[in-house]
């Protein structure tokens, strides 16, 4: 399954504090490398510097919550199950078509 998984930063502190939690969370980011059995096909920053997406492979979500809560202290996360667009397409056509064969 795949997933998207977006984060920003959390903030609530001083400029001072925020900026800590950043150093902090890029420390502990330094020393992290993906779970084994979750492949991140995209890591991406945004360039408003408000945090970032990734788009990860994993039959297991549990390894998705792990990676996660090893940064919630500095992130706030939301995750989304995907699928590729070509089945959406599929699935809304045969739904389209389910729907007009009822009068």
């Amino acid at each position: 399954m795949k997933y998207v998984v977006s984060w920003t930063p959390r903030q609530g502190g001083s400029a001072a504090d925020n900026e800590a939690s950043l150093k902090r969370g890029l420390d502990v980011f330094s020393k992290w490398s993906p779970a084994a059995g979750a492949t991140f096909h995209q890591f991406l920053g945004r360039v408003d510097g408000e945090g970032g997406f990734s788009v990860v492979e994993t039959d297991d979500p549990r390894l998705i919550l792990g990676d996660t809560a090893k940064f919630s202290p500095f992130f706030e996360f939301h995750v989304y199950p995907v699928v590729d667009i070509t089945d959406v397409a599929q699935i809304g056509s045969e739904a389209i078509e389910f729907r007009s064969s009822i009068s």
